[in-house]
């Protein structure tokens, strides 16, 4: 079951938005998920606090207290991974919603239509990521390991260190290059310089002397490595964005 958080201050936007995300339900019987409401950010930070994670999160932008902005920013910091996506009332916070990983922007009143493309669209890809992982063996052991939960892998000789969102790190004896390559059908998952393989899903800062990820890492990137670092980081959320 996915779970979906809606959060709004204005009850009528509340009602209106779960009648169609019920309708889309209706019409959609074999997709199974739950909506939860929220009157303010605050409530519903307090609740992903507690262990609350939702698939998706349609947060409006204007609301007393927090701003969805600020909540969205609180998320991240969180580390909570939900797709958010933006339903407001103006255009003009389009950039601030791309710098908190934000998976989509529709401006409000929102139709029906619009939403329907929308959740096609957000649930294709929660129902992909699912099925996205990659088997590894270690010291007879083998892992299942989905992409999302990579952070990043470092070389160390001949091994490679695959460290988890969870923490977990997992030595690996492959080159760097034949991880590449089994990394090679994800989009996220990208090469920077000889030493780093990265999740741009985690990445939640670059400059042109490292990366910063959401674990609390920082990555000092090889010298010329950055301008190709930063293209590949817009053209992915570009196209996340779109």
């Amino acid at each position: 079951m996915y779970r979906i958080a809606l959060c709004d201050d204005e009850q009528a936007e509340i009602i209106k938005t779960q009648n169609m995300l019920t309708g889309y339900r209706n019409l959609n019987p074999a997709l199974d998920f739950e909506i939860s409401t929220y009157e303010n950010a605050q409530e519903l930070l307090s609740k992903v606090q507690e262990g609350y994670t939702p698939d998706m999160i349609l947060l409006d932008i204007y609301m007393e207290g927090k701003t969805g902005i600020e909540a969205a920013k609180e998320l991240r910091e969180m580390k909570n991974q939900s797709r958010v996506i933006f339903l407001t009332t103006s255009e003009k916070h389009a950039v601030e919603a791309f710098r908190v990983d934000a998976a989509q922007y529709l401006v409000k009143p929102v139709s029906e239509k619009e939403l329907f493309a929308l959740l096609d669209k957000q649930f294709e890809i929660l129902n992909a990521e699912k099925q996205k992982y990659v088997i590894l063996q270690t010291n007879n052991k083998t892992f299942r390991i989905t992409v999302q939960d990579i952070v990043y892998c470092e070389a160390q000789g001949k091994r490679q260190y695959l460290h988890l969102s969870d923490g977990t790190q997992i030595c690996v004896r492959l080159s760097l290059t034949v991880l590449e390559e089994l990394f090679s059908q994800y989009e996220e998952i990208i090469r920077v310089g000889k030493w780093y393989i990265i999740n741009i899903n985690h990445v939640e800062g670059l400059d042109s002397q490292a990366v910063q990820l959401d674990n609390g890492m920082k990555l000092y990137l090889p010298r010329g490595s950055y301008q190709s670092l930063r293209k590949q980081y817009i053209t992915y959320y570009a196209g996340v964005l779109l």
